[in-house]
């Protein structure tokens, strides 16, 4: 099943092994998810009626310390997409050097479709289902496709109801006003932006005026977008459910971002409904192009971020890219034929454990300030990420480079399972 994310992620691991100082006894445990559950969420939404949702929480792998992962509200939600995405959150943690194993949760529903009453029953309905098995040194949810900071709060809220105090520490990625942090918002998308940074150092490129295009303009690529365009780069196409936008001379990524905040969508960006005032001063924001998302995949581009879902470069449409580099801002964006493809191209891939592990980071130093009842103010934070992230780019270059890899994705799969086996070396099987 070449579309399955789980199998998609084993090929990845399959293909790190033989470089990976790993034993193979623990690299097979290694392939398996400690456990998954699954709930039936019957809830009684706002227009009088009941219905039943299902949902899932997986937890991977715990060598390396508490489950971390986030939770995502999604009508494609499927159990073998929570594990893989589970998996995926190990690898992440193991490469940025954080003191966690992997989780991710999902619930299978269609947010457009409810009220933010319905949301916060469905939400509270969920965590209940799941609070057996999450807790600050046990399990910690942050928020994922279509769950945001009031998604957090809920969770947090019905788990402190049950303990009978609060406990902030229990999800990351809430609203400061309860123990959130500045800077956990926006921290993947500045991860995406910091790595897309190195990558251009790494290859002695020039990243100003550099073309991007970015697939997704959800929370993580708009504020890629948004700090790509300030630090010189040309952003020229992106996307959303609606379609693409596409100006090779560069879009107002700043007039955009506010249309989408207030609730807008990029064809109406394309369509001229917003463009106006001072944007209008500049003729190259005057008449964008209405493009697919597929055709954005296939932009003459320097660098192509996927920001969106997994699997959006397969082997059908691999051959039509044309970007010089890709950087995964999105899980699991690539299949392992397009992977294998791009490493034949000399296409370099930033992978997702890498280029998106800002999110988790910040969710960690979250979960650090929680701990110690101490709040760090946003400059420490970012300062922070920027130290970890580029860490971990450095080492996974140099992995890259010493030991001759056939591609980046190896290479960071390659530090990731050293370091989770290594514990479960460590730690032995019980009983």
């Amino acid at each position: 099943m070449a579309d399955d994310p789980f199998e998609n992620m084993l090929a990845q691991m399959d293909r790190a092994e033989e470089y990976a100082d790993v034993d193979h006894g623990v690299f097979e445990r290694l392939k398996h998810p400690e456990r998954t559950l699954k709930v039936t969420l019957p809830v009684e939404l706002e227009s009088g009626e009941v219905e039943v949702f299902e949902g899932y929480r997986c937890q991977f792998d715990s060598a390396r310390g508490p489950f971390k992962g986030g939770v995502r509200f999604h009508p494609t939600v499927t159990q073998r997409e929570v594990e893989a995405l589970a998996g995926w959150m190990t690898w992440k943690t193991a490469l940025v050097d954080l003191p966690y194993g992997g989780a991710k949760g999902g619930v299978i529903c269609e947010p457009k479709d409810l009220t933010e009453r319905d949301l916060e029953r469905l939400t509270r309905r969920y965590t209940e289902g799941i609070r057996r098995m999450i807790g600050p040194e046990i399990d910690v949810p942050a928020p994922d496709m279509n769950t945001n900071p009031q998604t957090m709060a809920w969770m947090m809220d019905t788990y402190s109801m049950y303990e009978g105090y609060s406990v902030p520490q229990v999800v990351t990625g809430k609203p400061l006003e309860i123990g959130g942090t500045p800077g956990r918002v926006e921290a993947t998308g500045r991860g995406v932006s910091l790595v897309t940074e190195r990558l251009f150092e790494y290859l002695d490129r020039d990243l100003s005026d550099a073309t991007i295009a970015i697939q997704g303009f959800g929370n993580v690529g708009s504020n890629a977008a948004r700090l790509l365009d300030e630090g010189g780069a040309n952003v020229v196409a992106t996307s959303d459910v609606s379609g693409a936008a596409y100006d090779p001379d560069g879009l107002d990524v700043a007039a955009l971002g506010a249309h989408v905040d207030a609730g807008g969508l990029v064809e109406e960006y394309v369509a001229g409904e917003i463009r106006g005032g001072a944007s209008t001063a500049d003729s190259r924001w005057d008449d964008p192009d209405q493009i697919t998302n597929a055709e954005l995949l296939t932009l003459d581009v320097d660098v192509l971020i996927p920001a969106a879902v997994e699997g959006v470069i397969t082997a059908d449409n691999v051959d039509d890219l044309r970007a010089s580099a890709v950087v995964e801002a999105a899980n699991g964006p690539t299949t392992v034929a397009a992977d294998k493809a791009l490493t034949e191209r000399d296409i370099q891939v930033v992978p997702d454990i890498l280029a998106n592990a800002g999110g988790v980071i910040v969710s960690y130093l979250e979960w650090v300030q929680n701990a110690q009842e101490f709040s760090w103010p946003l400059e420490t934070v970012n300062a922070e990420l920027e130290r970890r992230i580029g860490s971990a780019f450095d080492k996974t270059v140099e992995q890259y480079d010493t030991k001759e890899l056939p591609d980046l994705r190896t290479a960071a799969y390659t530090l990731a399972l050293e370091r989770t086996a290594k514990a479960h070396e460590y730690r032995g099987l019980f009983p």
